[in-house]
């Protein structure tokens, strides 16, 4: 087997996933809604949907996250932890709740957060994710600028580098998962079998076990996801690349790829040929 890793002459679609073709760029989606609640996509690829602890800080300022990805196969390198935190950088707000939930390897959050200054009325708030700078602190009234605004135009800030509409998400050098605090921080993992066959596991977080396809072509194996947009997401988004080269121009049929399709990811072992 030749692992491929393909990409155009300009680069990566977006840098954060190599197999990702269209929708929202970026591990992470930050919008603020009509109500002034505030929106946030986060992928934790091979999170079940009870290995996330999201819990508010003492601070009322954040919300603290955790997730758990196990070692779901044999020919896993590793399992893989999760932790990051999120929330508010103005003064004069607090997040006053929050809900959660977790599907095909996404946590999606809408933190409610109250004024704690009477006298002032509510800010748009900053969002902090993991460049959050202490610089950006401030009394309001604030500009928003991670994500997108509630009518979904596209942020017009230059410095978070991770909203969609960055520029910094395409090019041609792949992007580490910023939270992981242990494990593989690549979407892309691949290992050559004792058998001469070939172990892969491609990260598609957002995509339901049954909307994954593969498919062998002209001795390529190729895969394919498909993520709806779940709650307030910006759109769905869509995966596909080739994975392995067959050693030789002959398909093989797909029912002897052994398929494991679960929390946005897919895993294949390939035999020998």
């Amino acid at each position: 087997f030749l692992v491929l890793v393909i990409d155009g002459a300009e680069g990566f679609y977006a840098i954060n996933n190599q197999f990702l073709a269209t929708g929202p760029k970026g591990f992470m989606e930050f919008k603020m809604l009509e109500n002034e609640d505030m929106f946030v996509r986060i992928d934790f690829p091979g999170v079940p949907k009870d290995g996330v602890r999201v819990f508010l800080d003492q601070s009322k300022k954040a919300v603290c996250i955790f997730a758990e990805a196990p070692k779901e196969h044999k020919y896993d390198y590793s399992e893989r932890n999760y932790g990051t935190s999120t929330g508010l950088v103005c003064k004069c707000c607090e997040v006053s709740g929050f809900t959660s939930l977790m599907c095909d390897g996404v946590l999606r959050l809408i933190l409610t957060k109250s004024n704690i200054t009477p006298q002032r009325s509510s800010c748009i708030s900053f969002l902090a994710g993991p460049d959050f700078r202490e610089d950006l602190r401030g009394d309001g009234p604030h500009k928003f600028p991670h994500g997108t605004d509630p009518n979904g135009n596209v942020c017009c800030c230059c410095c978070c580098g991770i909203c969609g509409a960055d520029p910094k998400l395409t090019g041609r050098i792949l992007m580490p998962h910023p939270c992981v605090n242990y494990g593989s921080e690549m979407a892309y993992e691949s290992k050559q079998l004792q058998n001469g066959g070939l172990y892969v596991r491609v990260d598609m977080p957002g995509v339901p076990k049954e909307n994954f396809t593969v498919a062998v072509m002209n001795g390529r194996v190729k895969v394919a996801g498909e993520a709806p947009a779940v709650s307030h997401d910006s759109s769905g988004r869509f995966y596909s690349g080739d994975v392995a080269m067959l050693s030789t121009p002959f398909d093989i049929p797909i029912r002897k790829i052994k398929i494991i399709a679960k929390n946005g990811v897919i895993r294949l072992i390939i035999p020998p040929v």
